[in-house]
């Protein structure tokens, strides 16, 4: 039976067979100006032509899958002839959920793998749970790990001893990409240029220009400085979508400091919010979200736990999703951590080679898994017993 393992994300799904490669697809659909009429589905969007002022339509909201018609779609596309071709009657799948999911929510999405699709077996599981399982595959001799998981809507913390999630340790702040994107669009728009239906570009202005400050006073004090001083400032061109398909950064040494350049590009000039934006990971009290940064909430995860634990702990921090790829985001969380936590204990943060994709790596290893058959519901249990033999099998 073939295996059908799905991160299914607010922002992207990872998705693949077991036995073969991951696809990163937007999990959403689009709908742009130029053709309001017509609704792009997931990995559509290339289609778009020009994908300004492109409105999203989501399936999840503050990170909880609430949308069941957009998402339905997605699935539609994805496990449909254009993409994956899932024969339903021969397929199994892993598909993941976030912490502390709704039971209404788990619920609707057990009637529709099972009664919709008909799926032959499925496995919902924390996409947390499978990080760390891929986790204690690669280093077998550890017993412990603390997983940080930075994605579109939130960013856990969450504690993992010997596979199993210690639930007590798990902790959630409330900031992750979509609120960093929204915030540069409203500093941008108030600075410099009207951007505030430009969700897409102004994405990929964030992606490709955003880094996390080491010192943030002394780069503070740098991007006030006028001139080549300013190390800082960039230029960022934005896409026209005749010429120009997709923006990009100027290199430092090609700013023309009167931002008058030749060509006619429209130019986006940034400084100081190239690292105050992702510096609401870390205080979120920046703009007025009362919460703990990231350093806080783990210290505050891991003195919950057992002392015995806690060193261990703090020796196996694994990064995952999008926002801990800002240049500088682990060098700056082991720092602020090794200031936190006791001099006696060592502090190591590890940000796997591909950290969007880290969790689907872990279904995937657990789809090829011996115990993988005893962890599932089948559609025959299902149909017996209900959403009560889910509950029993999936608090994992």
């Amino acid at each position: 039976m073939a295996t059908l393992v799905l991160d299914n994300g607010a922002y992207t799904a990872k998705i693949g067979y077991s036995s073969d490669q991951v696809s990163v697809i937007p999990n959403c659909q689009f709908r742009s100006k130029t053709s309001r009429m017509k609704t792009f589905t997931a990995n559509q969007l290339d289609e778009i032509k020009d994908p300004s002022a492109l409105f999203y339509i989501l399936p999840f909201q503050k990170g909880y899958l609430v949308n069941w018609d957009v998402q339905r779609k997605v699935w539609d596309h994805l496990f449909g002839k254009e993409m994956f071709k899932v024969d339903f009657a021969e397929s199994s799948i892993v598909i993941s959920e976030p912490y502390f999911n709704f039971t209404s929510i788990q619920e609707s999405m057990n009637e529709i793998l099972f009664e919709e699709y008909r799926f032959q077996s499925a496995l919902r599981i924390n996409a947390g749970s499978l990080s760390a399982r891929g986790y204690f595959r690669s280093e077998p001799y550890q017993l412990c790990c603390l997983l940080v998981d930075s994605g579109f809507s939130f960013t856990h913390i969450a504690p993992y001893c010997r596979g199993s999630r210690m639930k007590d340790g798990i902790r959630r702040i409330n900031v992750g990409g979509k609120l960093l994107t929204n915030h540069l669009k409203e500093i941008i728009s108030y600075r410099q240029l009207h951007v505030m239906d430009e969700t897409h570009v102004i994405n990929q202005v964030k992606e490709d220009v955003c880094f996390v400050s080491q010192d943030f006073y002394k780069d503070m004090a740098v991007a006030q400085l006028k001139g080549h001083d300013n190390t800082v400032m960039r230029d960022y061109v934005l896409p026209d979508f005749s010429a120009i398909k997709k923006g990009f950064c100027k290199p430092a040494d090609q700013v023309v400091l009167s931002g008058k350049y030749k060509t006619g590009e429209q130019i986006l000039r940034l400084a100081n919010e190239r690292f105050a934006v992702p510096e609401m990971l870390f205080h979120p009290s920046d703009i007025g979200i009362q919460e703990m940064g990231i350093p806080e909430a783990i210290v505050d995860s891991v003195q919950s736990l057992s002392e015995d634990m806690q060193p261990h702990m703090y020796g196996n921090i694994i990064l995952t999703g999008g926002n801990v790829l800002f240049p500088g985001f682990r060098e700056r969380l082991e720092a602020e951590l090794r200031s936190l936590v006791p001099a006696h204990i060592p502090v190591k943060v590890t940000l796997p080679n591909n950290p969007i994709t880290y969790a689907w790596e872990g279904g995937k290893l657990l789809a090829n898994d011996p115990d993988y058959e005893e962890m599932v519901v089948t559609r025959d249990d299902y149909e017996e017993n209900g959403h009560f033999v889910c509950e029993e099998k999936f608090d994992i």
